[in-house]
């Protein structure tokens, strides 16, 4: 049989992951994946960069080994819509055909609430984090709020773990340097049980712990609006000096311009087995779907990777006239880091697992970044 043209868009996790699969499931076929750069920027690490325990440096790996040893022509280009049933990706470089298509370009947060310019949102990438520790380092004292939101339309589009690690962190960064008593730090959320989605215990363990650390709570209030010196809720305000905020997710702005089918959230739909519905050889994962499932299915790089692995095996089943029958587990493994402890998470559809705070855990989420990074290196 004549190879086939496989398309991967996207450069994180989940396109990553799906090439990775793809070749280790035995597929020879031509192989393009289209993103603006080709760079993986490890954003799990970005929580270390305030402490300086990190680096930009340290947390990019240049890709064009990774794409030699897979054999995958990359095109720098940014996707624009799709044409022909998907068979055409329509980009900034020119047209990309195929004969199976991979979305994996993650999601795009939802800047709507009024003033939102006055926040940095961590998750945005290693610029906002630097940001971060630029503005810790120039002040003395004053108030630091942090929080996230999610999309009303699709409850599992939110990446809260985060936010709790550069809470957590940059209490213990400013305990380190002797300066916390100059800081008041605020955690606000519009739920009065925010993290939900790793389980009750992992709730009752985080508030716990932001009472243990004198870390104030702002919670099941709607966000009014951000301004540069405060927090707007329709149940109060509050004063911040700097305001961490990570809004709720949806698809990316190029969805708009094709027939894809869409979530009410506002992300692509997958069925059971990565694909998109009414779209012929064409699949999703990580940020970019909205799957059936729990909803407590997390938006992190484990889950796109177990989606990754579906979507390459029905992929060459599908190409080869086989039936498409492989899904994947749902499963949210996480490490909250806090600078030196790390509180291990694990929750599946039959079980959820809280460790307490340890130092080993810690040390654990720098293991894995760095094995993880080296199948990249």
């Amino acid at each position: 049989m004549a190879s086939q043209r496989i398309t991967v868009l996207g450069s994180g996790f989940g396109a990553l992951s799906t090439v990775r699969e793809l070749r280790a499931r035995g597929s020879k076929n031509e192989i393009t994946l289209v993103s603006p750069r080709s760079e993986l920027h490890y954003l799990p690490g970005t929580i270390w960069i305030p402490s300086g325990l990190r680096t930009r440096e340290q947390l990019i790996v240049p890709l064009a080994p990774f794409f030699e040893r897979m054999e995958v022509r990359h095109v720098s280009a940014e996707v624009t819509s799709l044409a022909q049933d998907g068979r055409s990706v329509q980009t900034t470089a020119g047209e990309v055909a195929n004969d199976a298509l991979v979305i994996a370009t993650g999601g795009r947060f939802i800047k709507k609430l009024p003033g939102i310019e006055h926040a940095i949102t961590p998750c945005e990438g290693i610029a906002a984090a630097e940001q971060i520790r630029d503005r810790l380092q120039a002040m003395q004292s004053g108030t630091i709020a942090v929080g996230f939101a999610g999309n009303p339309h699709e409850p599992t589009a939110v990446r809260g773990g985060p936010m709790f690690e550069f809470l957590f962190g940059i209490d213990a960064q400013l305990r380190r340097e002797g300066r916390r008593d100059k800081f008041e730090l605020v955690f606000f959320n519009p739920s009065k049980e925010p993290g939900a989605r790793l389980g009750a215990k992992a709730v009752a363990h985080l508030l716990a712990e932001m009472a243990r650390r004198n870390i104030a709570t702002h919670l099941g209030h709607k966000m009014v609006r951000l301004e540069a010196d405060k927090v707007v809720t329709e149940g109060g305000e509050f004063a911040a000096d700097l305001i961490l905020f990570m809004p709720g997710m949806t698809g990316n702005a190029w969805f708009d311009e094709t027939a894809l089918p869409r979530s009410p959230g506002g992300l692509l739909q997958a069925d059971a087995q990565c694909r998109v519905p009414g779209f012929e050889h064409v699949y999703v994962v990580g940020d970019s779907g909205s799957f059936p499932g729990p909803d407590w299915m997390p938006k992190q790089a484990h889950m796109a990777d177990l989606q990754a692995a579906a979507a390459a095996q029905n992929l060459i089943d599908g190409l080869a006239g086989r039936p498409q029958t492989t899904g994947f587990k749902v499963e949210l493994a996480c490490i909250i880091d806090a600078l030196g402890t790390g509180t291990l998470v694990w929750r599946t559809e039959q079980r959820n697992l809280l460790l307490p705070p340890l130092r080993l855990m810690h040390w654990a989420k720098r293991g894995f970044e760095r094995r993880y990074l080296a199948r990249y290196r």
